[in-house]
C-alpha cells in the first residue's frame, strides 16, 4: 500500500451531481478541517462542528466576501473514521442548477478548500485503507453500467469478491515462499523428496484457480465494455433495418438505394442484461464512390475488431461474389449468419453457404415480416453465457489491467511448476513464487505506484 504523504492533509472540495438544471446540487468537502470550514459560511441554530456525525442540519449558505446569502440549503455532516474517505466529509445540498452550485463551490474554494481532482474522494478512500483498486475502479464501472448484469458485476467487485479471491491467493503464495526461505536459511538440510510434491501440488492447486478466475475474462470485459457486435452484408440486404428492429426505432436510414449507410452508426443495446455495443457498417462492395469506398474499408477494420458479427444475406438471390469475399473475411471468427427475406421464394444454396459457416450458425429471419429474431437473440445469449442458464456470482475479471497482471502472476507459477518438477535449487523456486505474489498485489494494490493509481483515478468524474 501506498504511504499516506499524498498529500491528504488540505481539504477538497467538488460538485458531486451532475452540472444543470435539477431539485437538488451537491457540494461535497472531505479532509480534517473541513467541517469548521463549512461553519464559517453556513448560518443555522446550532453549529455544524457541535452536531453529531452522521446529521443534517437546514440553514443558508453565504458568500463570505460578498455578505450575501446563497442559498437556502441542508448540510450533511459525516465524521472520521466512518465515512466514505474515513476523513471528515460535509456535504451542502442546495437547489440544483448550475448558477446556484457553482456559487456554492467557489464560496467554499475562497474559504480556503481545494478543486478536488476527478476521482479524488475514492482515491482517498484507498489511500486510506477503506478500499483496495479492484474496489475502486468497481465504483466506476458501477457508475458507468449499462444494464442490470453489469450493475451486479460491479456490485460483487465492490463488495470486495475479487479482493478476497485475490489476496487469498496472494497469502497462500507467501506461505509458501516462507516455507521455502526456511530451507534457505538453513543450507546444511536439503528439501526433501516429500517437501517438492507438497509445493507441486500447491502450485498446480494455485494454478487451476487462477485459470478460473481468467476463464471469465471474456464475459466479464463484456458486461465492462459491451459486446462488440458489427452488422455486415453487401448494401441493401437488410443491415440498417436489422439496427432498427433492435433499437425498436428508426435510427438508420432505409432506402431501397444500394450505398445509402456511408458510414458506421452505433448505438448500446440491451439483451437480456448483456450491453451490446451494435455497429451498423456501410455495405461491402467494388465502388468508384471515394466516400462508399471509405466507408467499406472501416467496415471491414470494424469486422477485425468485433466480438461479435451478424452477417446479412439476402436470401431471395444466390450467393455472389460480394457475399463470399464478407464470408471468407469472417471465416474462424464468432458469427450468426442471417438469412434476410425469408419471406419470399428462397434462392440461396444451403450447402453451398455451409462451405463458409457451420449449419449452428445461420439463422433465417425476415425484417420485414419481423420472424426469426428470437433464434438470433438466444444464439447470443449462448454465446455470451457458454450454455449457462445464468451469470450466478461468479467473479469475471473484466478490467483489462487486472487481466495482464493475473496473467503474469500466472505465467510465474508456471515457470515456478518446471522449477519444482526439475529440482531445480531453491533459490529459484522462490524468485517464481515471488514474481506470482507481485503480479497478484498489483491487481488488489498492495503493490504498486503512484503513476498506476494516478492512471485509474484520472478516469473518474469530479466529485467522484
Amino acid at each position: 500500500m501506498l504511504q499516506q504523504a499524498n498529500a491528504l492533509d488540505d481539504i477538497i472540495a467538488a460538485i458531486s451531481t451532475p452540472l444543470g438544471s435539477g431539485g437538488i446540487g451537491i457540494v461535497r468537502m472531505s479532509g480534517e478541517g473541513c467541517i469548521a470550514l463549512a461553519d464559517t459560511l453556513f448560518r443555522g441554530k446550532k453549529k455544524l462542528t457541535e452536531k453529531a456525525s452522521h446529521t443534517l442540519s437546514y440553514g443558508v449558505f453565504t458568500d463570505r466576501e460578498k455578505g450575501e446569502v446563497i442559498d437556502e440549503v441542508l448540510v450533511s455532516v459525516m465524521k472520521a473514521p466512518h465515512t466514505y474517505t474515513k476523513e471528515d466529509i460535509v456535504e451542502v445540498n442546495c437547489h440544483g442548477g448550475l448558477l446556484v452550485t457553482q456559487r456554492v463551490l467557489q464560496a467554499v474554494l475562497q474559504a480556503g478548500a481545494r478543486l478536488a481532482e476527478p476521482g479524488e474522494f475514492t482515491k482517498r478512500a484507498f489511500l486510506n485503507g477503506r478500499i483496495d483498486l479492484t474496489q475502486a475502479e468497481a465504483v466506476i464501472d458501477l457508475i458507468q453500467s449499462k444494464t442490470e448484469l453489469s450493475r451486479q458485476a460491479a456490485v460483487y467487485q465492490l463488495e470486495g469478491r475479487l479482493k478476497k479471491a485475490v489476496r487469498q491467493m496472494r497469502e497462500e503464495i507467501l506461505d509458501m515462499i516462507a516455507s521455502i526461505e526456511a530451507v534457505i536459511d538453513y543450507p546444511d538440510y536439503d528439501i526433501e523428496e516429500e517437501t517438492y510434491r507438497d509445493m507441486e501440488q500447491r502450485a498446480q492447486e494455485m494454478l487451476k484457480r487462477m485459470e478460473q478466475l481468467l476463464a471469465g475474462a471474456d464475459r466479464g470485459k463484456i458486461l465492462r465494455e459491451g459486446l462488440k457486435t458489427v452488422i455486415l452484408g453487401k448494401p441493401n440486404v437488410g443491415k440498417s433495418s436489422l439496427l432498427n428492429w433492435f433499437l425498436e426505432e428508426e435510427r438508420a436510414i432505409v432506402t431501397d438505394i444500394p450505398g445509402t449507410t456511408r458510414d458506421t452508426v452505433e448505438e448500446y443495446i440491451n439483451i437480456d442484461g448483456i450491453p451490446v455495443k451494435i455497429v451498423d457498417t456501410a455495405g461491402i462492395r467494388e465502388t468508384g464512390d471515394v466516400v462508399e469506398r471509405m466507408g467499406v474499408e472501416k467496415s471491414k477494420q470494424y469486422a477485425q475488431q468485433a466480438d461479435l458479427i451478424l452477417m446479412m444475406l439476402d436470401a431471395s438471390r444466390p450467393l455472389e461474389a460480394e457475399d463470399k469475399e464478407i464470408l471468407e473475411l469472417i471465416r474462424g471468427k464468432h458469427s450468426i449468419v442471417l438469412l434476410n427475406k425469408s419471406d419470399l421464394q428462397q434462392q440461396l444454396s444451403a450447402a453451398e453457404l455451409e462451405t463458409f459457416v457451420s449449419k449452428e450458425q445461420i439463422r433465417s429471419v425476415s425484417v420485414k415480416e419481423n420472424t426469426g429474431f428470437d433464434t438470433v437473440i438466444d444464439a447470443i445469449k449462448i454465446m455470451f453465457y457458454h450454455g449457462q442458464r445464468t451469470m450466478t456470482d461468479e467473479i469475471l475479471l473484466g478490467n483489462t489491467r487486472h487481466q495482464h497482471a493475473l496473467f503474469a502472476a500466472k505465467e510465474a507459477m508456471e515457470r515456478c511448476l518446471t522449477t519444482i518438477r526439475t529440482r531445480m535449487p531453491e533459490d529459484f523456486i522462490s524468485m517464481d513464487l515471488q514474481d506470482a505474489s507481485r503480479a497478484l498485489g498489483e491487481i488488489t494494490g498492495d503493490v504498486t505506484d503512484e503513476e498506476i493509481i494516478d492512471r485509474i483515478f484520472t478516469k473518474f468524474c469530479l466529485g467522484k
